[in-house]
């Protein structure tokens, strides 16, 4: 059992999860109308990603007896200026999920919730991951300095990505 207060913030980061995922579908039509089927497959695959994280959260929630509050997601935004720009939106994004994920945390210890910590503990690591991730593909980017040959490679490079389901994880 969680307290309510958990509920709800498992709850809140459910419709955050389900967010990104939004958002990342979002870029990658960006990505697809600009020519970047690279950059495309690679907001795809995060998308993907992320439903995989909002179906881990939900059915955790369900899990511990609770009610899964499917919440009103917003719109994402669609206009983004370039490969760099659009990648310094994802940057922000990881961190605000990072951010939110770490407020868990501390609620989980405040609440001696150990399941919840527990729980918690892949998407700490799992951030490490992704902000890395991207990190590395904005250094890329800058690097280019919008370069037509460089954002090319890139691009080869970023439709590579192919999605795995993480072990252990059904949906």
């Amino acid at each position: 059992m969680i307290s309510k207060k958990m509920s709800k913030a498992l709850n809140d980061q459910l419709k955050n999860e389900l967010f990104s995922s939004y958002l990342y579908l979002s870029m990658s039509s960006w990505a697809t109308s600009k020519g970047l089927k690279g950059f495309a497959n690679w907001f795809y695959v995060q998308a993907k990603e992320e439903m995989v994280h909002a179906l881990k959260f939900y059915n955790y929630i369900l899990d511990q007896g609770e009610f899964a509050e499917l919440q009103e997601i917003p719109k994402p935004e669609k206009d983004f200026k370039n490969p760099v720009n659009v990648f310094e939106e994802v940057l922000k994004h990881e961190k605000f999920i990072t951010k939110s994920i770490y407020n868990l945390v501390d609620l989980a210890l405040e609440e001696r919730d150990h399941a919840t910590n527990a729980f918690l503990q892949w998407f700490v690591t799992e951030q490490v991951e992704e902000e890395a991730s991207v990190n590395e593909i904005l250094d890329q980017l800058k690097l280019t300095k919008s370069d037509g040959n460089g954002i090319f490679m890139i691009d080869k490079e970023l439709a590579t990505r192919t999605f795995v389901l993480p072990a252990g994880v059904t949906i």
